[in-house]
């Protein structure tokens, strides 16, 4: 089916996907592996219902960038600075003492020493696609293991370029231009030019994230056009991606730059609910790209080594990651989990295996067989984990460190509008110490906040990716502020169904709104003029003459009334009828109520009792 047309191939991925991912989920297998078995089921050595991986795995190879452009974004300065000694040191210590004792096992067993130093380092290298959507789906990413798990995965993105800059040197003579041509449109210029424009690149690349990107956003946020939302965030992740691919450096890389730079916009929550459908996509596609690509004739053939080779490399870099790791300080069974979570093999050894091959640096039937040992060890990673938690334990605390600096990782409170209501709401539970994320889709008002020092994001609180982005699922209420009605219901009905472990405390314009709120799944209810009115009613007694005990009292007792009015009415809330008949007997009766309240207070009689009719 090489020459299959391009929507046939498509329906074959996406049954594919379609099929294996949910049967491996339900078998707490994780979608990783759902996606590298659907590939191996559809790729020639099994069903051959797709060709050669080659272009496809180039294509989905973006997932990664993507995917790194969303790490990114929820990484600000401070937080990677504070990564320094994961980046540095877990993550240089890593790859350069798995580099040296793979190669020194290659040697051992006859590979030739230019084989077994690029095999050695090209191994040493682990999959960040895999191991991060495999802690995201556990929950882990956010936890001491994911925090050095992320920093290791980030150096040695980094390492795939002095990988490639160093390959020609293994290769023989007639062949070492073959890798030279890969590394970027300024190989052919001396090392200090190359420097000057990878540095070069990187200013633009923060240049035009700070001061023209955040312009750019908000200009088109003002128009409310979603898809050239999305389409300009998407320009900017692979017009990143080819800048820093022209100077040499990894596509990865530059993206997760460009994250980084964008960390702090205002629009940094907007960006990732509508990048993460992409990322989700080509993901997917990159790992069956793998799975499809598995060469199942030569595993069958050499079964005995390969299992050797997997098996090993999976427990010496275990072991070295966890040596590492506690050298540095990190608890025992942290650094067991991170060493068990970057066993496999990288995604990116795909890449520098065919470079290796193609310079002659490697032979064919070893880069072969050890592609498909970091395939199949990326495969076991799920099963590996797994393992881990049923003998171990879970690692982690149930309660993840949230992010530095920030206020919106892990949030307590959600507050969805952050206009004259919501401000209110959000400045009590800041200074009481409270965590909390916040959504307003108002470009200006956002801009106006954040000018005077407000943390506060651009989105649509309405959209169920951007509710989970902004931690809907973690924290335990959701302030209903935003101005429009009708989304206010919506928001309030998305929240009941998908997120059963919020309180959803809501803004209503009026008793009637107050009702449709509270159908739709609200726990509370505040009408936004109920309280000032009531303070003013509360202030224009006290000028009449009644003390201020009195004016208090009649004041809670209105509120106390009111509330149970407005439960006893939900009831019958939806009936027109029924719902006026009920709304008269319960006002006489409120009046009533009142009135023996106020008598008890020894209220002067020439001052009129306060009319359940100013709730209306």
């Amino acid at each position: 089916m090489e020459g299959a047309a391009p929507l046939l191939m498509a329906l074959v991925y996406l049954g594919a996907g379609v099929l294996s991912v949910p049967i491996a989920q339900r078998l707490g297998l994780g979608s990783v592996l759902g996606y590298l078995i659907a590939g191996a089921l559809i790729g020639p050595s099994a069903l051959a219902l797709v060709g050669d991986q080659t272009s496809v795995m180039h294509f989905a190879e973006f997932g990664v960038v993507i995917m790194l452009f969303l790490i990114g974004l929820e990484v600000q300065p401070s937080v990677l600075w504070s990564m320094r000694t994961a980046f540095f040191g877990l993550g240089g210590m890593q790859v350069l003492l798995t580099g040296i004792v793979l190669a020194g096992i290659g040697a051992a067993v006859g590979v030739e020493w230019h084989a077994a130093v690029a095999l050695g380092f090209i191994l040493s290298l682990s999959s960040t696609a895999v191991v991060l959507q495999t802690l995201e789906e556990k929950g882990l990413r956010k936890t001491p293991t994911g925090a050095a798990s992320q920093g290791i995965l980030l150096f040695q993105d980094v390492a795939i370029i002095p990988m490639i800059a160093l390959l020609p040197l293994l290769a023989m003579p007639q062949v070492g231009v073959a890798i030279v041509a890969n590394a970027g449109l300024m190989s052919g210029f001396p090392a200090w030019m190359r420097t000057v424009a990878v540095a070069c690149a990187v200013l633009i690349v923060i240049a035009v994230g700070r001061y023209l990107m955040r312009p750019a956003f908000r200009y088109i946020a003002q128009t409310r056009s979603r898809e050239i939302f999305t389409a300009l965030a998407l320009l900017l992740v692979v017009a990143v991606s080819l800048l820093m691919e022209a100077v040499g450096l990894s596509a990865a890389l530059g993206a997760f730059l460009a994250g980084v730079v964008l960390a702090d916009s205002e629009f940094r929550r907007e960006i990732e609910g509508d990048i993460e459908p992409f990322r989700g996509l080509l993901l997917g596609l990159f790992f069956m790209s793998v799975g499809a690509s598995l060469d199942l004739r030569l595993a069958v053939a050499h079964a005995a080594t390969l299992a050797a080779l997997v098996f090993g490399l999976m427990l010496i870099k275990a072991l070295i990651v966890y040596g590492v790791a506690r050298v540095f300080g990190i608890p025992a069974r942290t650094a067991a989990q991170t060493g068990a979570a970057l066993g496999q093999g990288g995604e990116f050894a795909f890449v520098l295996l065919g470079l290796a091959a193609a310079a002659g640096v490697v032979g064919g039937d070893l880069a072969a067989l050890a592609t498909a040992a970091v395939a199949i060890s990326m495969a076991l990673t799920p099963f590996v984990l797994m393992g881990y938690d049923h003998f171990a334990g879970r690692a982690f605390s149930s309660a993840p460190e949230p992010e530095t600096g920030t206020l919106d990782a892990h949030p307590d409170v959600i507050v969805a509008g952050f206009g004259r209501f919501g401000q209110i709401a959000a400045r009590l539970l800041i200074v009481n110490h409270f965590r909390i994320s916040t959504l307003e889709i108002s470009a200006e008002q956002v801009a106006l906040v954040r000018r005077f020092g407000r943390r506060v994001y651009y989105g649509d609180a309405t959209r169920l990716d951007l509710l989970r982005a902004a931690g809907a699922a973690d924290a335990k209420l959701l302030i209903v502020a935003i101005d429009d009605r009708d989304q206010a219901e919506v928001l309030v009905e998305l929240a009941t169904q998908y997120f059963p472990n919020l309180t959803i405390l809501a803004r209503a314009y009026d008793r009637r709104h107050a009702y449709r709120l509270l159908q739709k799944g609200a726990h509370i209810v505040e009408r936004e003029t109920f309280e000032s009115g009531l303070s003013m009613g509360e202030k224009a007694l006290r000028a009449l003459g009644l003390t201020h005990g009195q004016s208090t009292l009649a004041s809670s007792s209105f509120r106390k009334h009111d509330e149970e009015m407005i439960a006893l009415l939900a009831e019958s809330w939806g009936d027109e009828e029924r719902y006026a008949v009920a709304f008269r007997e319960s006002n006489e009766r409120m009046d009533q109520l009142l009135a023996a309240d106020l008598q008890e207070s020894t209220m002067p009689q020439s001052i009129p009792t306060p009319s359940s009719e100013a709730a209306l």
